[in-house]
């Protein structure tokens, strides 16, 4: 079966080839007129062919015709359309530089995957953001925030305030993967989830896919978000930054050798924890950052990139605990084009995230990490003006460190030790094609390959039957199951491996050039595992690989939509209805403590999980007022049987709510410019509350009274919602200096709503009564900054 299904992809693609014969290509680069930065999904359209394009991630187009003389016309939001007249009569290349538009009063411009061409693409559970649309929501403590846009968008939520990531589609958190710059990212967070690790400054574009994956990605079950950051100004040097009152940033940039190379740098930090200081609190949370990019243009036809990425986080609770966790990476990447047909892409790229955790009664300090060595090798080939190929491979090396574990201090009681290290090896390879097929039909259809393999040098623990847990029938509960012996794996000796086959199909209806109809399917697995409590301030943070007992998650997603641009485009509507199920899908065991265990097999069970919902978006793309009304109407589950008839499984192995189920989930987002100098923005989100387990009795022991929990996640926590507001002001909006400052003042959470992370059920020490007690995280946060450019 794989056979045939690779043999009929290359028979289409040699089918394809010569009938494109006697054509000739028009290919190039889409860049900034200003700063030559490279537009990705700039829309190349050819009236009289009525056929169209789009840039790909690194700006490039190559688009096959026959001879003639065309009319090319160049869009993209927020930029002067391009129109020029062409004769083609070889293969061309032809570059075109964009000018970008400016303000006006009557047509503020956030549209993003609304133009016909999008319609009829075979592209849906997909929201492309450009960094204008941005830029105009509130902007908290007066700094817009990228997963904050994200937040607002169907089907895309956060379990609670405060913590880290976010949810897609009822996915969990470990099932997005995070690209910047191509590298993965595994926490997308600062301060509690107030700031993320993405800097808009330095930020030129991203998508997130929800559904409809193309095969170049893999890895995760539940989304991806593609994230790319400028590559610098190589015409003028500029520095960009703000001043606000809990952080700061600032970004230069500028040419090393004019229209050849360029660099870009950024950095933020926060200094909440001084005024904390001054103001005698013995608690303390920071973060810092830095990005960092270079380029090198060799010729018209081959190019290098070096990107980097530096953040950290510290938080320190007073005589409780304190923890700190990092993000960083390098990638050294090199963009190739073969001809004005066939482009390539290679990077090498070393990420890695590490997390600490210090318990102060306990005296332990203990970290943890996970680090990874990436090989892609990415190709595309437009094989004629309705065929595009795009094949590659992916080899991943990763090292996981569970646990390093300190004494903080000679008094402590903790020796130190080191969990033994895992080491895994994932690799891929992929074959898609995006073909239209009549002119109201197109396809995206591809095979992704993955392989992953358990590698030594490590002691693995053997159980009777293969059973790390164990069902204690006299208590009815489960208990961790006692290894019977171990077996030692030396170096690199493989200790079991995987093996799936991932189709991906995407189709698209055009009912005319404003309306159309979509239907997606595709299959995703992932063989690494965030082992977390993510509903803590604090959360605990261990990825661990796939082996015997963590089986990979599969999960299999299905789509159907319908998409609308009308009032000439003025107005867009999206609607999809979804529906996911994932296979060995990790859950915990009641009790289960997941802080330096040496065999975290021992408190996980293998289950199911299921999603579906429907989502609907209403966005106005111009105007003085601009923006989106998003609502999603859905249910996450999941369920864990018993593995014989003896044993009852989770909540007695059925279907219950998982922790970041959201019922409902409804956003506003709105921009309004009044006059040019100044600028409104607010979101409205409120949410069903998230999951919860309330206690159902109470028993005493030793004079306490301590509660009695009754099913998982049967309970809800009060709704969510909150209301933001910014207003921008731009004193001097027609200057020619080159000092440009503009004031952002905010209000986070405007009415002050106490919205519960957790409830609390403890017995009150000086009256003896039971007590339920609301925890929240954040009230009202007014903020200021000055933003600057020059």
């Amino acid at each position: 079966m794989r056979h045939k299904i690779i043999y009929t992809l290359l028979f289409i693609t040699i089918s394809f080839g010569v009938c494109s014969q006697g054509k000739v290509t028009l290919s190039g680069t889409i860049t900034v007129k200003t700063n030559t930065e490279t537009i990705i999904g700039a829309t190349i359209f050819i009236p009289e062919a009525k056929v169209s394009t789009v840039t790909n991630a690194y700006g490039f187009y190559s688009i096959t015709l026959p001879k003639g003389t065309y009319t090319v016309v160049i869009s993209y939001v927020g930029f002067e359309n391009i129109e020029e007249h062409i004769v083609l009569t070889e293969n061309s290349r032809k570059d075109f530089s964009m000018f970008e538009r400016s303000k006006t009063l009557d047509e503020v411009a956030i549209k993003y995957n609304s133009s016909a061409s999008n319609i009829r693409k075979p592209e849906m559970s997909v929201n492309k953001l450009s960094i204008s649309t941005i830029k105009k929501m509130p902007a908290v403590m007066g700094e817009v925030d990228i997963l904050k846009a994200i937040l607002q968008l169907p089907g895309v939520s956060t379990a609670q305030e405060g913590a880290t990531g976010f949810n897609v589609r009822g996915g969990s958190v470990d099932g997005n993967l995070i690209l910047l710059d191509e590298a993965i990212v595994y926490n997308t967070s600062h301060l509690f989830g107030f700031f993320s690790v993405f800097n808009a400054d330095v930020i030129k574009d991203l998508k997130l896919y929800k559904g409809g994956i193309p095969a170049n990605f893999g890895g995760r079950t539940s989304a991806v978000l593609d994230i790319y950051q400028k590559e610098g100004n190589n015409k003028e040097h500029h520095i960009t930054g703000g001043i606000g009152a809990v952080s700061s940033r600032l970004l230069a940039e500028g040419p090393i050798v004019s229209d050849k190379s360029s660099f870009i740098v950024a950095g933020r930090t926060s200094y909440a924890h001084l005024f904390l200081k001054l103001a005698d609190n013995p608690n303390a949370v920071s973060f810092y950052d830095l990005n960092a990019k270079l380029n090198y243009k060799i010729n018209g036809d081959n190019r290098i990139f070096l990107s980097g990425y530096f953040g950290k986080d510290k938080m320190d609770f007073s005589d409780f605990f304190s923890n700190d966790y990092s993000n960083s990476f390098f990638n050294l990447r090199w963009n190739h084009i073969f001809s004005e047909k066939f482009f390539s892409n290679a990077s090498v790229i070393y990420s890695k995230y590490d997390y600490g955790l210090k318990i102060k009664n306990v005296g332990i300090d203990w970290a943890s990490d996970i680090r990874n060595y990436n090989f892609k090798y990415d190709f595309s080939q437009h094989l004629s003006d309705k065929l595009v190929l795009n094949y590659g491979v992916n080899s991943i090396y990763y090292q996981f460190n569970p646990g390093t574990i300190k004494p903080m201090d000679a008094a402590s009681p903790v020796n130190a030790d080191q969990i033994e290290k895992k080491y895994a090896w994932e690799n891929a390879v992929y074959l898609s094609a995006e073909q239209q097929l009549t002119d109201k039909i197109a396809l995206n259809y591809g095979l992704r390959y993955s392989n992953f393999q358990r590698l030594g040098e490590q002691h693995i623990n053997n159980y009777a039957n293969n059973q790390a847990v164990v069902f204690n029938p006299e208590l009815q509960i489960y208990e961790e199951g006692t290894p019977t012996g171990t077996t030692y794996y030396t170096k690199n000796k493989k200790i079991i491996g995987f093996g799936n086959l991932e189709p991906r199909l995407a189709v698209s209806y055009a009912l005319n050039d404003g309306q159309s109809i979509k239907a997606s399917y595709n299959r995703m697995s992932q063989y690494i595992h965030l082992i977390s409590n993510t509903a803590s301030v604090s959360p605990l943070d261990i990825w661990a690989p796939s082996d015997r007992y963590l089986r990979p998650e599969i999960l299999d997603q299905v789509a159907l939509g319908y998409f609308r641009n009308f009032g000439h485009g003025k107005y867009s509507l999206e609607t999809e209805a979804f529906y996911k199920k994932t296979k060995n899908k990790a859950d915990y065991i009641d009790g289960a403590e997941l802080i330096a265990h040496r065999a975290i097999e021992q408190v996980l069970l293998n289950g199911e999980a299921r999603a579906y919902g429907l989502e609907v978006m209403l966005k106005k793309n111009t105007g003085k007022l601009t923006g989106w009304l998003s609502y999603t109407l859905s249910k996450a589950e999941q369920r864990t049987p018993g593995r014989n008839a003896e044993e009852p499984g989770i909540n007695n192995g059925g279907w219950y709510r998982a922790s970041y189920d959201k019922t409902h989930n409804l956003s506003l987002t709105a921009a309004y410019q009044l006059t040019k100098k100044w600028s409104f923005g607010g979101i409205f989100t409120c949410q069903t509350g998230k999951a919860a387990t309330y206690p159902i009795g109470k028993y005493q022991y030793q004079g306490i009274t301590i509660a009695n929990y009754g099913a998982r996640n049967v309970n809800s926590l009060p709704a969510y919602h909150h209301l933001d507001l910014s207003a921008t002001y731009t004193p001097k909006p027609d200057s020619k200096k080159r000092w440009k400052g503009e004031w952002v003042f905010s209000i986070y959470n405007v009415y002050n709503r106490s919205n519960a992370a957790s409830i609390m059920f403890e017995q009150n020490r000086e009256t003896g009564l039971n007590e339920a007690k609301r925890v929240s995280i954040f009230g009202i946060v007014p903020g200021v900054t000055y933003n600057f450019r020059f």
